[in-house]
């Protein structure tokens, strides 16, 4: 049954937010690592990078194909990029991360990567060394990091890892079609998360966020200009921004899908529907004052 008390709200992103010390230094709020890019979208990354920046994290470093890579830089000289040596992500690729891993406290994997065969097979390798060697490491699939996913549904099993579908991307991981009700959709939700035994965040009208221990909220905060290209991407870097900075999966996912969906309230007010994915990053600072209660 949905009641209200499953109704996410602002103090759910007041308890995650790390309290800032004075003598705090570079790193200690968190070094996301973002693997995404390829020859087709080079855009998405660069806007996970730049809203996780704009939603605390000291360090936003983007792995991307080389072209991509360059292409990122000129975008915001506040995203570090790593080059890797291909066009699109294959598993030969994959060994300039190594110890990237090791200082990341928190990876974004999916956007813009595409779906060739190879790059799913990149994707898939990449799963495994996290679960093998850096289970402790948190991380967040979105988009044609999730679609790979789906052939190996396994591997999210006991990881402290987010998945972000939309409806389609939840019916291919699972294979499961949603019904249209809330009630329905919920109990989908919440039977994926246990059965992949990690975090599921289900992005709609509504979202849907359920743990693999049975926790449930919804979200309502969001508005239909927010169907434009790229708005996902920006929740995948609030969401892996406070994975970096040491909330725990589920809690990173509600705070992340309310502080994304008022930031998109924001835009609305002032752009109408008409509003961009970019437009969503610069409302983010006022998102977080208004959760700390600064004016």
């Amino acid at each position: 049954m949905v009641t209200p008390k499953m109704r996410v709200e602002k103090k759910d992103v007041v308890t995650i937010l790390p309290k800032r010390r004075r003598e705090a230094h570079k790193g200690d709020y968190g070094r996301l690592l973002i693997i995404g890019g390829g020859s087709r979208y080079v855009g998405a990354p660069a806007l996970v990078g730049l809203a996780a920046l704009r939603s605390g994290v000291d360090l936003s470093i983007i792995a991307a194909p080389e072209k991509a890579a360059w292409t990122i830089n000129s975008f915001s000289p506040d995203l570090i990029t790593i080059k890797l040596p291909c066009r699109d992500l294959e598993p030969a690729a994959l060994s300039e991360l190594r110890n990237e891993f090791k200082s990341a406290t928190a990876v974004v994997v999916g956007s813009g990567l595409g779906t060739l065969a190879k790059t799913r097979d990149a994707v898939i390798e990449l799963a495994r060394t996290l679960k093998e060697e850096h289970s402790n490491l948190p991380a967040l699939f979105d988009a044609d990091g999730l679609k790979a996913l789906a052939s190996e549904r396994g591997l999210p099993q006991g990881m402290p890892w987010v998945l972000t579908p939309h409806t389609r991307e939840f019916e291919l991981l699972t294979g499961v079609d949603l019904p249209t009700d809330i009630k329905g959709r919920t109990h989908q939700v919440k039977a994926a998360a246990k059965e992949l035994d990690c975090t599921v965040l289900l992005k709609a009208w509504i979202d849907i966020i359920a743990s693999p221990a049975g926790e449930v909220k919804l979200n309502y905060t969001g508005n239909s200009g927010m169907t434009v290209g790229g708005t996902g991407d920006v929740l995948a870097g609030i969401v892996g921004a406070f994975l970096a900075q040491g909330a725990e999966p589920f809690r990173a996912a509600v705070a992340g899908a309310w502080a994304c969906g008022r930031a998109g309230d924001l835009c609305y007010k002032e752009k109408g529907y008409e509003l961009l994915a970019s437009d969503l990053i610069e409302k983010l600072p006022a998102v977080l004052k208004e959760v700390r209660g600064r004016k």
